[in-house]
């Protein structure tokens, strides 16, 4: 398998043209306020901004048209560097680049190119609109590629389902000392329990009921306890499987603190059997069960918001994850299994559904990353030691209608409807930003909570 690299990418719908990045990078690189020194050029066209600046490419063209073989690729680093005392001054690679990435630098008379800042681009912190990010999950693929994907080839989800993609990752991750419970929905749905006799997986699964599965997998967790052998309990289940029908086993193993890890995989609705509307369902969100028409207009409800009840149970662990940030996911995951060895750990993550959400597949990551942008839906954990704590916080959010606009089962709402969930969007933002403030170590929670007794020598209760 090849090798992947960390980039720079650049959103033209953010960027205004301020020019903050090209001074970052002239003070960066000749220590100088000269923009045309700069080694990122942004420019103003009738269709928005572009951006010049060097891709870093796979098979970079201006490495091919060197004479002088001062241009090479580092397998490493993945950067095209440029070595000066190799260099005629030819200018061929900058004919040969197809992004203005390497130019000529006047005030030297010496081509000029991004090196990427040995991997601490000065540009991106200097945009103030967020235009520019660094992208730095090739980690991600570099170390798990070879991994054995745990899942069989061929699962008979939608095109571009977001729940494959988290299946395979998190099982990749886990490991296989896995025992796997997939409760009824788009993760059995799609074969991940086999058919015709053959299973889905290449670890232990089984298929409990949408009731049961937190208690089903407890005692096959118990069982493995017994016999000395150490294994990872995963369940990976739907919000129906886990607010709704499942809850009352969930929270009762949650209470219990049984070493679990629980995955939802939260795509807001039933989406595996007709794609009905659950707990999760946010408001006004069209489903075959709260049709749009001239009475209905849309789910009426709020959702329910599983993650911060799963907060008051005092997990070991407790974070929400989204597909559109997988070096946030993976370190959740990597923390979420030590959790679970000791106790119950609980990983949310927001799964976009291109079928019942209603949008093109090649969205699928720009839904799920505006989700994020608006605040619909925030990146935090949770420890009862360390308190809740943003991970990817959003202080200035894009209006929700951003994330609306972009989805099919939104395209319904009145205005009223969507003044309610921009409401909703802020006092769901002020409420977790108040409970990360109010983190309190063990023994002050217990104190402030004036339970008293033993509690208060420190002394944990008996499960």
């Amino acid at each position: 398998m090849g090798r992947a690299y960390n980039t720079i990418a650049f959103d033209a719908a953010k960027c205004d043209g301020c020019g903050d990045c090209m001074r970052a990078c002239a003070r960066a690189k000749t220590d100088s306020e000269d923009i045309a020194r700069s080694r990122i050029q942004i420019l103003g066209g009738s269709s928005g901004f572009e951006l010049a600046l060097c891709r870093q490419c796979g098979d970079p063209r201006c490495v091919a048209v060197c004479p002088a073989g001062a241009l090479g690729k580092d397998e490493q680093s993945g950067v095209i560097g440029w070595d000066a005392s190799k260099c005629v001054d030819c200018l061929l690679c900058t004919l040969g680049c197809a992004y203005a990435g390497i130019a000529l630098d006047e005030a030297t008379g010496r081509v000029a190119k991004c090196d990427t800042c040995e991997g601490a681009p000065a540009c991106v912190p200097a945009c103030p609109h967020g235009a520019l990010k660094h992208h730095t999950t090739a980690r991600i693929y570099n170390e798990v590629g070879d991994w054995e994907d745990l899942f069989a080839p061929g699962l008979a989800g939608c095109q571009g389902c977001n729940t494959e993609l988290l299946m395979r990752h998190t099982l990749r991750r886990v490991g296989p000392e896995t025992v796997l419970a997939t409760p009824p929905g788009c993760v059995p749905g799609m074969g991940s329990v086999g058919y015709n006799g053959m299973a889905g997986t290449k670890v232990p699964v089984f298929h409990p009921l949408l009731t049961n599965t937190a208690a089903m997998l407890a005692g096959v967790k118990r069982q493995f306890n017994r016999a000395g052998r150490k294994v990872t309990a995963l369940a990976i289940a739907g919000d129906g499987g886990a607010s709704d029908a499942g809850f009352q086993s969930l929270s009762g193993a949650a209470e219990r603190g049984e070493q679990i890890l629980f995955m939802v995989v939260d795509n807001e609705g039933y989406m595996n059997t007709g794609m009905q509307r659950s707990s999760a369902t946010p408001f006004g969100a069209w489903t075959s069960t709260t049709p749009v028409g001239r009475e209905s207009k849309g789910k009426t409800q709020d959702a329910k918001n599983l993650p911060l009840l799963m907060v008051n149970h005092r997990c070991a662990y407790v974070a929400t994850a989204s597909t559109a940030y997988m070096e946030d996911l993976y370190e959740k995951l990597d923390r979420a299994i030590v959790a679970a060895e000791t106790g119950f750990a609980y990983l949310h993550v927001y799964s976009p559904c291109t079928t019942g959400w209603r949008f093109p597949t090649e969205k699928n990551m720009e839904v799920a990353r505006k989700a994020v942008e608006t605040n619909f839906v925030m990146l935090w954990e949770y420890t009862p030691a360390q308190g809740l704590h943003f991970s990817q916080s959003v202080d200035h959010p894009l209006p929700v209608t951003e994330y609306l606009k972009v989805m099919g089962r939104f395209r319904h709402l009145t205005e009223e409807q969507v003044q309610h969930i921009q409401a909703k969007v802020e006092e769901n933002r002020a409420f977790v930003q108040q409970i990360s403030q109010q983190s309190y170590a063990p023994r002050e929670y217990v104190r402030l909570a004036g339970l008293g007794g033993d509690h208060d020598k420190g002394n944990a209760p008996r499960r």
